[in-house]
């Protein structure tokens, strides 16, 4: 195996990412409506996993099986993602952005936006790219096997925690009120932390290759996106004003890792 394997499976990669990007850039413009990219986040994954698979050269097995665990996850989220936000026009932080930046957010977003996106989408599935040209091992081993559990293990709390959400949010009873029930009592994120496991579950996949150690850039940039930017604190940045309730619900219920319920403080006790 030779440095220009890897090469050409980062820069195919790349290149796909460049093209989807744009392409989405384009079709946001007559819409105007970037809340697109969102859907097509989980979608871009999928194109760099079988991109990767068909330049990459290699265990074949193993290439299948990055490529198989990221089709599931991506096609997963952007159906979620499709049916949630049909119908609702672009999303407030896009619109927030766009009266911030004036007639220029048009040209701006494919930078701020779409290309933001497309570099984050690129680093983070490093270890499906990087993984599917190693040539050995031949088989997963224990480490494998770990990624593949933990990876099932966020598919599952990522899905069943949108499915509680959304049944929930159904029920026009439960209309301005908490979800604090199922996977929700444990997390205030289960879908997030979800993104999380499922990342760390494929870069333990990937790290079998050894070469696949080096990748870990991208499940700590999934982390860090999730944990510190644009997942728990940019949702819960006003949610609190929106939800009555939510503030008792923080301080019973971890934000990110389930962990049990905390019992509510005493009144009139120490905080």
């Amino acid at each position: 195996m030779h440095a220009v394997d890897y090469v050409e499976v980062l820069g195919a990669s790349a290149a796909a990412v460049a093209v989807l990007m744009v392409g989405t850039w384009l079709v946001s413009l007559p819409l105007r409506n970037v809340s697109i990219v969102d859907i097509v986040w989980g979608l871009g994954f999928v194109v760099v996993a079988w991109v990767s698979y068909l330049v990459g050269d290699g265990v074949a097995a193993r290439r299948l099986l990055l490529a198989v665990m990221v089709t599931l996850w991506g096609l997963r989220l952007a159906g979620y993602l499709l049916w949630r936000n049909a119908g609702h026009g672009e999303d407030f932080r896009y619109q927030a952005m766009r009266k911030k930046m004036g007639p220029s957010f048009a040209v701006r977003s494919l930078v701020t936006v779409f290309a933001v996106q497309g570099v984050i989408m690129w680093v983070v599935s490093l270890p499906v790219q990087v993984g599917a040209v190693a040539d050995s091992p031949a088989g997963i081993g224990v480490v494998g096997a770990l990624g593949v559990a933990v990876w099932a293990t966020g598919l599952f709390f990522e899905s069943v925690g949108d499915f509680q959400l959304a049944h929930f949010k159904a029920d026009p009873a439960n209309a301005g009120q908490v979800m604090q029930r199922g996977l929700w009592r444990y997390t205030r994120h289960p879908n997030y932390f979800g993104d999380f496991c499922v990342w760390w579950g494929i870069w333990l996949v990937a790290a079998v290759t050894g070469v696949g150690l080096l990748t870990v850039v991208g499940p700590i940039v999934m982390s860090f996106f999730l944990i510190k930017v644009s997942g728990v604190p940019m949702l819960e940045r006003t949610i609190g004003k929106r939800r009555p309730g939510y503030d008792e619900y923080v301080r019973r219920t971890n934000a990110f890792f389930p962990g049990p319920p905390k019992a509510p403080a005493a009144e009139g006790g120490a905080p």
